[in-house]
């Protein structure tokens, strides 16, 4: 499994030897680094830690200093964790944008953007009540939510509130340029977050 975390910049389009343009999501990647690697004996499965973004060093706990002190790189911004079975890396090694090739399929994991309160047109796709018949103020109203059995609002009834800001997940993605000097990698389509935004990228 191949995997690296980036920061998303912005999106654009490149044009294929048709002539035709492709959506793609630009996203700075590495160079990470091997802060830790956890073992079936010692931790109880077996996993790689990588660190990725520089940070000012008052930015970061005695602990966290310590920690990265082990893997013999500075301080790293960002650290996130891969389940990898057998892997090759060794603490302290690197991981750059060579480690993709051109057309891999990947998945994306990143935060999505905030939305502050939505209603339930908006966050759950409800239709709306009708605009005519009696009605009145209540196109976009959730309805009714259970006054009947059992008398109270259950749990994990769609209604408005807080939109966004959750872990969110792109799959079939696909990787369509490598630019190993700069650290840059073309992704197809959209990807989850705002500008500058950590991005997981791992292969399928």
């Amino acid at each position: 499994m191949k995997f690296i975390l980036g920061k998303k910049m912005q999106m654009t389009q490149i044009f294929d030897k048709d002539g035709r343009a492709i959506p793609v999501t630009l996203v700075k990647v590495g160079p990470c680094f091997v802060t830790q690697k956890k073992t079936l004996e010692k931790d109880g499965y077996e996993a790689i830690q990588v660190g990725f973004g520089e940070v000012k060093e008052k930015k970061l706990t005695k602990a966290q200093k310590g920690h990265l002190i082990k893997a013999g790189r500075g301080n790293l911004k960002f650290l996130s964790e891969f389940r990898v079975a057998n892997s090759d890396l060794e603490l302290g090694g690197q991981i750059s944008a060579d480690i993709f090739q051109e057309g891999d399929d990947v998945k994306i994991v990143g935060t999505s953007k905030g939305k502050g309160f939505a209603g339930v047109v908006k966050r759950h796709h409800f239709g709306g009540g009708p605009a005519t018949h009696g009605q009145k103020h209540s196109l976009r109203a959730p309805g009714s939510i259970g006054a009947t059995f059992p008398e109270r609002v259950p749990k994990g009834r769609r209604m408005g509130g807080r939109m966004g800001g959750e872990r969110s997940t792109v799959r079939g993605s696909k990787i369509i340029k490598v630019d190993a000097a700069s650290n840059t990698i073309a992704v197809l389509g959209a990807v989850p977050g705002i500008r500058g935004a950590l991005l997981e990228i791992v292969s399928e």
